[in-house]
């Protein structure tokens, strides 16, 4: 039996398989944050397409924490309804949808020049407006009205983006953090805001539903997050009801210096799950099912996020079932479904 196309339970929800589609940048939305037709193109081919994951690409919870203007939202309550949509659809066909919560920081294009823990630029982005506690605080509400909202449109689990440069990775790096106050300083201090946006979606996210946080599991660069900062960070969401860690890396400065090769960063994953005790998964160069397969049945990781490959071939993860030899049920929508001698066809 292939380990990739196992049950996997976390928390409440049972995913029919380890793949899971990646949160991807699409830029679709309009000015407004509103899901669009081709979102449910988009999402729908992969569903269909046998994946027992579908995340979507990352929500804003406020206006200013779009990474562009075209970038879903969930600041509104005019937004549930599209969301409710895709939810609705993924769930007549049998698979689970999980939403990104995130705010771009510093790495924001919406409105000017973004906000950050201090005024220093990513790259040629101009330096960023330092956030005031009080600020902070409002972002901490947003994020929990956002996982209200989330519930709401039926999504079945969330994920807190910690990672690759937005704001929440702005504070928990030395690299763009450099305050004094409670928020800044040591590594307890740095990570203040994201336990803090852990423990305010909790207090209002369904108890049966998961939590997912993405992390860069280490800077890369000189001075950057360590992986022993990373591991402390962990323990302490997981204390927090965290269920599962998308271990990612890089992108608090531009461009990538490591070498990039297929799985190439499971061992963060793999680190984590030893060190922390917690369910984890791993991004990242995984285009073929024999990758994704040595991952999953190493206990590298516990599900593979798939990015790219799903955006080149809608069907990969049924193509990845036949590779393994594992016959799927499609899943078609009860709309879709006939009776009598009409569902051969399917």
């Amino acid at each position: 039996m292939s380990s990739l196309f196992e049950p996997l339970e976390i928390r409440g929800m049972t995913l029919k398989n380890r793949v899971a589609m990646s949160p991807m940048l699409m830029y679709m939305a309009g000015d407004d944050g509103l899901v669009t037709e081709r979102h449910f193109v988009h999402y729908g081919a992969r569903i269909l397409g046998g994946v027992g994951l579908v995340m979507t690409e990352v929500v804003a919870v406020e206006p200013r924490g779009r990474i562009s203007r075209q970038d879903l939202g969930l600041w509104a309550d005019t937004q549930i309804e599209g969301l409710s949509r895709l939810t609705g659809f993924a769930h007549d066909c049998g698979a689970k949808i999980g939403i990104q919560l995130a705010h771009a920081g510093r790495k924001s294009t919406a409105q000017g020049k973004g906000v950050g823990p201090s005024a220093i630029a990513y790259g040629e982005f101009p330096a960023p407006q330092p956030l005031d506690v009080a600020e902070l605080r409002s972002i901490v509400d947003a994020y929990r009205q956002a996982a209200v909202r989330a519930d709401r449109a039926g999504f079945d689990c969330l994920e807190i983006h910690a990672g690759h440069g937005y704001l929440l990775h702005e504070f928990l790096s030395p690299i763009s953090n450099l305050r004094t106050d409670e928020y800044g300083g040591s590594a307890q201090g740095r990570a203040k805001l994201t336990l803090d946006v852990m423990a305010a979606i909790r207090e209002v996210w369904p108890s049966e539903k998961p939590v997912f946080v993405r992390v860069s599991a280490e800077d890369g660069v000189d001075g950057g997050i360590s992986l022993e900062e990373t591991d402390g960070l962990v323990k302490q969401l997981v204390s927090l009801g965290a269920d599962l860690i998308d271990a990612s890396s890089g992108n608090i400065t531009p461009g990538y210096s490591g070498r990039i090769f297929p799985g190439y960063q499971a061992k963060y994953s793999q680190r984590i799950k030893e060190s922390c005790g917690v369910l984890t998964g791993t991004v990242g160069s995984i285009s073929t099912a024999e990758v994704a397969e040595l991952v999953v049945s190493s206990g590298s990781a516990d599900l593979v996020f798939v990015g790219r490959a799903l955006l080149r071939d809608p069907h990969w993860t049924l193509n990845a079932a036949k590779t393994a030899g594992v016959e799927l049920d499609l899943p078609i929508p009860t709309y879709a479904r006939a009776t009598g001698p009409y569902d051969r066809g399917f």
